[in-house]
């Protein structure tokens, strides 16, 4: 199967990144390099396209009850805005995946690894419970990770939302650079950040407004190297 690009490929490309395949997609798997890139989110800020992850959305009287049987934390205890690291797990205890679930006011929402797409879709349509509406939202959606201890300096010019009232892994909806976004404090980083999940289509103007309001703090484009370290 021929690999997918994201909506920001073309722009990787032109800022001269390293592009291979990972999870199915063509990726930007570094830049400048992946220990100088490492260096730039652990001392400044720098902003990864992670739009290769697959979210899905869940609907429904017994959404709640399909993700406390599919999962293995305890999504009751999520406050509406609230967001809480996971896993789905086989019926002999192995993982399917490691995923991240959302509650929001009308629905809930999961974010999963690019790799395990298609497999993790197949396994919760195996399992959907009566009342329960499951849509794959993956190709729609753009997921841009903006980390480093100046992210909220270089978001917060760009967004009405107050970003200092979001705690870790909780999120709100607002407006970046005049697109709607679910901005979350959550991220892979070990340094502060957000994730920003967008509009595929809105992508590429996200992306450029957070590189230029990030210029003061030297923010550089980060390739999934670095992301792995």
């Amino acid at each position: 199967m021929e690999a997918k690009k994201t909506s920001l490929y073309d722009i990787h490309v032109k800022a001269g990144a390293r592009i291979v395949e990972f999870g199915g997609f063509l990726m930007p798997v570094q830049y400048r390099g992946i220990i100088e890139e490492h260096k730039k989110v652990r001392a400044s800020v720098g902003l990864f396209d992670v739009s290769h992850m697959g979210e899905f959305t869940f609907y429904g009287d017994r959404a709640l009850d399909f993700l406390q049987k599919m999962t293995i934390n305890d999504v009751s205890k999520l406050a509406v805005n609230q967001a809480q690291y996971s896993a789905m797990c086989y019926e002999d205890g192995g993982i399917v995946d490691d995923l991240i679930v959302y509650r929001h006011a009308d629905h809930y929402m999961m974010v999963v690894n690019a790799s395990n797409i298609e497999k993790d879709w197949d396994w919760l349509q195996a399992h959907k419970l009566p009342g329960v509406e499951l849509r794959n939202e993956s190709d729609q959606t753009a997921l841009l990770a903006l980390q480093g201890r100046n992210a909220e300096k270089t978001l917060q010019p760009l967004t009405e939302q107050n970003l200092s009232a979001i705690k870790y892994y909780w999120f709100e909806h607002a407006h970046v650079a005049d697109v709607p976004a679910m901005i979350s404090r959550t991220g892979y980083t070990g340094e502060d950040g957000f994730e920003i999940a967008i509009a595929s289509d809105k992508a590429a103007t996200v992306w450029q407004a957070l590189m230029e309001s990030g210029a003061r703090f030297d923010i550089e484009p980060i390739g999934l190297g670095a992301r792995d370290t």
